[in-house]
């Protein structure tokens, strides 16, 4: 049976992401997460390492019981649009891509490979730097469950539990706090 594929940055994996792997699971029986930018850590648009956002999505998948269906794998960027899908599959093999996103939709349309297109589920709410903003605004509240409570509308519980029980939030208030004069 042939597989599907969800690519993203997953920066953190947010209700967003879970919805579309969820629409991946119920078209194919194994999904590849592809991780974008997997070279990329502790800036402000790419807080965490690839191995962290591995482990996010293990921790979601272990807690919805779905390990056996979920590879999760690493993509470098190459900054290079006309050759990314050659590049990724290497990464991610062969299989249907399962997107929300035009332009990757796009790229791999003009590649010839199989896309199913799925609707955005609440993009307003679910916007990768929306999520990251609040993970800021959390970042100086030692309050778990203030914590819970502000991200729980956007972002799974296992997520927010690896966050807080990795003491990630506090990432956010590193990558802002550069030197200062005076």
């Amino acid at each position: 049976m042939a597989k599907g594929i969800v690519l993203g940055r997953f920066q953190p994996f947010h209700n967003g992401h879970e919805h579309l792997v969820l629409e991946a699971l119920d078209q194919f029986q194994e999904v590849t997460i592809a991780v974008g930018s997997s070279q990329e850590e502790w800036t402000t648009d790419n807080p965490f390492s690839f191995k962290e956002r591995q482990s996010m999505i293990e921790a979601w998948a272990t807690e919805n019981k779905l390990n056996e269906r979920i590879t999760v794998v690493g993509i470098e960027d190459i900054n290079d649009p006309p050759n990314w899908v050659e590049h990724a599959s290497k990464a991610h093999g062969i299989g249907t891509l399962v997107t929300s996103d035009k332009s990757t939709k796009e790229l791999y349309d003009a590649a010839e490979v199989q896309v199913r297109w799925i609707d955005l589920h609440q993009r307003e709410q679910f916007e990768g730097w929306r999520v990251r903003q609040s993970c800021m605004m959390l970042s100086t509240v030692y309050d778990d469950e203030a914590t819970r409570s502000v991200l729980t509308p956007s972002v799974p519980s296992a997520i927010i539990e690896w966050l807080i029980t990795n003491d990630a939030l506090y990432r956010f208030l590193q990558l802002n706090a550069g030197p200062h004069a005076g």
